[in-house]
């Protein structure tokens, strides 16, 4: 059951308190996760010792914790109180965290209800208890506002799951999850009510075949902690992508022989996978359907040739990587200043863009298959001045591109045929192309919509960079130079370069090679489907995140929408990944001696 109710967004969240009920171990250690993001908090204590004990946490460690490395501005301060009603007062956020007892949470809600301003969070880090064991007291608009927020111990975990009460207003979820990111944590979503949420059943289990196995005789606990180590901590992954690559079929034989020997139930494990994923040919690792998981892609990536110790314009590469970026593999070689690529699935063929000499209009684009052969001259040399990031659109079968000192967004057909230019911001042949603030870079479409994104990055480092976009029909009334529905999106970006469109949840991404702290980054924004441009915030502002840092003239991005990945590359000669919110970013490959800059998947 979900909320009927319209939810807003606290107000005025930065200036407002986070209020924590309970100043226990973990009560202090989550004040001194919100302070490091720079939020205030008042924590509520009966006893004198332990908030005394909770302002030495929060002062000796809310700066050792991670938001406070990544923060901009100053730290929130904690303060303590006896009493609920200061404590609460003009909070958006309350966390429960007094002791595991259902009746004290079934009152303490009743009385947050009263207290608490009426559009304030209202949030249980229980994990015993799920959040619809504590509304017998509370109204059903009350109900709409409260959740289960399970934090572990940080700063050791920093994760948190968040989970519905059976009627959590859907928007409060994706709200608070960004929110805790803010606050240095890593936040996970339980789908559905849980007794437990996610980890403490898995961990559940774990404890139970633990103690079966000691009590059977059959190992002892040194034993097991020390192959624990060794298999998961070690060298292992986790039990899904273990799964996939023992393979479901085999993991479903097995479990069949306990089933039998214990006499359990097959409903929920091999029975479950047979009927949801092997009678798919979804078998693991060893399927090209994939398992659990779906099939890794593989990537496509350009180095443009610049960073060898002898360069010249001639000598970029198309490079194909295994998922864990260990393997290289040259596609094509003597590629001229390759930039932009992108795979159409359907035909099996790679497009890419190669920059040539700004100036020449010796820039061109190329077509080949996956493996480099049969290869095909889309827009041949003396068309274009200098093509950038480059995207397909399947539905149309329409190659988007951006003209760098052509100053131009164009598309054409896969062949090549019907090119046209979509936006001309000057005439490079008669007036130059020197203004960099008319330079397009970066390229995406989003047909549901029925618009085009694209960047115009500025001078290096300027901080005059701009995102824009328009209509994918041309208006009836004037033309590429003169349209009327260019908007702009966003502006006074350092640099931004590559875009990319997440089409499940609306949300614009971008690369920025500009300066620190808002360059050398990836950065996302949320769409407005009214408007097309970014989603507003309760304050009237269009904000963006900056959700990877650390970059080296960060370039080329792509989604992997499946794996719930997004990987970028750099200049510098690194491919990382990273999940889709920017947590868990990893470097799967580095040389000294590549300079990549597009990137795709297959």
């Amino acid at each position: 059951m979900t909320s009927t109710t319209s939810w807003t967004p606290p107000k005025d969240c930065k200036d407002r308190p986070v209020a924590i009920l309970g100043a226990g171990v973990l009560g202090r250690r989550i004040a001194a996760c919100w302070a490091s993001g720079g939020y205030n908090v008042r924590v509520r204590d009966p006893d004198a010792k332990t908030r005394a004990d909770c302002l030495e946490y929060a002062k000796d460690h809310a700066a050792t914790y991670p938001a406070a490395q990544t923060r901009e501005g100053p730290a929130g301060h904690v303060e303590v109180f006896d009493d609920v009603a200061s404590t609460v007062d003009n909070a958006w956020l309350v966390i429960e965290a007094i002791p595991e007892k259902l009746q004290l949470k079934i009152d303490q809600f009743a009385e947050l209800e009263k207290l608490a301003p009426e559009d304030a969070i209202l949030a249980t880090n229980s994990s015993s208890y799920k959040s619809s064991e504590m509304l017998a007291k509370v109204s059903d608009s009350t109900k709409s506002r409260i959740l289960n927020t399970h934090y572990y111990m940080p700063p050791q975990a920093m994760i948190v799951e968040l989970m519905t009460d059976g009627h959590t207003d859907p928007a409060i979820i994706d709200f608070l999850a960004a929110r805790q990111r803010e606050a240095g944590t890593s936040p996970y979503v339980a789908r559905k009510e849980s007794t437990g949420l996610i980890f403490n059943r898995l961990w559940a289990a774990v404890k139970r075949e633990t103690l079966t196995i000691l009590a059977e005789g059959v190992s002892v606990p040194k034993e097991i902690d020390d192959m624990w180590r060794e298999l998961m901590l070690k060298n292992g992954s986790g039990p899904c992508a273990s799964m996939d690559g023992v393979g479901l079929d085999t993991v479903a034989f097995i479990e069949d022989h306990y089933v039998q020997e214990r006499g359990l139930s097959a409903e929920k494990t091999s029975e479950w996978l047979r009927k949801n994923y092997i009678s798919q040919g979804k078998l693991g690792n060893k399927s090209d359907n994939g398992g659990l998981y779906p099939r890794p892609a593989r990537i496509l990536a350009l180095d443009v040739g610049l960073a060898a110790p002898e360069t010249s314009m001639g000598e970029g590469y198309v490079l194909q990587f295994a998922p864990d970026g260990k393997t290289e593999k040259t596609i094509l070689s003597k590629q001229s200043l390759p930039d932009g690529i992108d795979v159409d699935h359907h035909s099996g063929r790679m497009f890419w863009t190669c920059m040539g000499m700004p100036g020449k209009g010796d820039g061109e684009i190329l077509s080949a298959n996956l493996d480099g052969s049969d290869v095909r001259t889309v827009v041949p040399k003396g068309t274009i001045n200098t093509p950038k990031q480059l995207t397909v659109e399947p539905e149309t079968r329409k190659l988007y591109f951006a003209d760098r000192e052509g100053m131009s967004i164009l598309r054409c057909d896969y062949d090549g045929s019907s090119l046209e230019v979509l936006v001309r911001n000057g005439d490079w042949q008669a007036d130059g192309f020197e203004d960099q603030t008319k330079w397009c870079v970066g390229i995406a479409v989003l047909p549901k919509l029925g618009k085009f994104y694209w960047t115009q990055k500025g001078f290096s480092k300027s901080g005059k960079g701009r995102i824009f976009c328009a209509n994918i029909e041309t208006p009836a009334t004037g033309d590429c130079a003169s349209r009327d529905d260019i908007q702009l999106v966003q502006d006074k970006l350092p640099e931004p370069i590559d875009l990319e469109i997440d089409t499940t949840t609306d949300t614009l991404y971008w690369t920025d090679r500009g300066e620190l702290p808002f360059g050398n980054s990836v950065n996302r924004a949320k769409l407005d489907l009214a408007t097309g441009l970014f989603a507003k915030s309760e304050d009237g502002k269009a904000p963006y995140e900056v959700i990877v840092r650390h970059l080296n003239e960060a370039i080329g991005l792509k989604l992997d929408q499946a794996n719930g990945h997004l990987y970028v590359t750099d200049l510098g000669g690194s491919l990382y990944r990273c999940n889709r919110d920017g947590s868990g970013k990893e470097r799967v490959y580095s040389s000294e001696d590549r300079a990549l800059t597009g990137i795709a998947l297959y």
